[in-house]
């Protein structure tokens, strides 16, 4: 499901003053000895694949890092919500990402993505999806919406499930940062003569994480039914600490 419609919510005031380093929200990063060991192989089927990707997480210090994704919701309506992002500031070569999130189960209750430059007022995207909400993965297109990212820019984008529209304070709320960098020359050598199942292993290494991530999203999208790219994507998402995004 593709988010498109837009809002100027009257939530903004509520999103904006949370910021990254909320402790009430902040998931734990996952331990040293889980961050460090690599992702199991995974074998290809009959599509062609290669073995899963292993993250490599920038070596610079960047401010910032994933807030919720956890278990959420209210009454009977629980589930997982999570944006696919690392628990720091994650990278980007790209002018215009993918930004990728995760709900395990169908909701009831409108969802609002929101990007923000921290060097402006008013935030880049306001998106509003109404319910019923479908579970699975869901993205967001920075091209479809005229956005680009400005280099050395620490932006944040937060995914809120609001049970009460009147009442933003009750927002379930998931977020993380992106920062768009300039293109390595060994990755642009690299890339140059690497298959397209091998994309996403290449960019993991580099720890250009919204990249490695969108790559991997798009294979599936053109093989939905191959396991093999499925599994690699749950090995990606396990070494940030995320949950798998697999619905039986």
């Amino acid at each position: 499901m593709r988010a498109r419609s837009k809002s100027r919510a009257v939530g903004l005031i509520a999103v904006a003053s949370i910021t990254l380093w909320s402790v009430t929200f902040v998931a734990p990063p996952p331990p040293v000895e889980a961050q460090q060991k690599p992702a199991e192989a995974v074998s290809s089927d009959a599509k062609g694949s290669s073995s899963a990707p292993v993250y490599k997480p920038p070596l610079r210090g960047a401010p910032g890092g994933r807030v919720g994704g956890g278990t959420r919701g209210t009454g009977r309506e629980a589930f997982v919500l999570s944006v696919l992002a690392p628990p720091h500031t994650g990278l980007t070569v790209s002018e215009q990402p993918v930004l990728y999130w995760f709900i395990s189960s169908p909701s009831s209750h409108p969802v609002e993505l929101t990007l923000v430059d921290p060097q402006k007022t008013d935030p880049l995207i306001e998106l509003k999806i109404q319910p019923p909400v479908a579970a699975g993965v869901h993205e967001v297109r920075l091209a479809e919406h005229g956005v680009k990212l400005e280099p050395t820019v620490a932006y944040q984008w937060y995914v809120a499930v609001m049970p009460d529209t009147g009442r933003r304070s009750k927002d379930i709320l998931a977020g993380a940062s992106l920062e768009r960098v300039a293109m390595p020359p060994d990755l642009v050598a690299k890339l140059s003569t690497a298959a397209k199942a091998d994309r996403p292993a290449v960019f993991a290494g580099e720890g250009i994480w919204y990249d490695a991530i969108a790559s991997l999203n798009e294979l599936i999208d053109e093989s939905p039914q191959n396991a093999a790219l499925k599994a690699q994507r749950s090995a990606l998402l396990r070494e940030v600490g995320l949950p798998d995004t697999v619905i039986e």
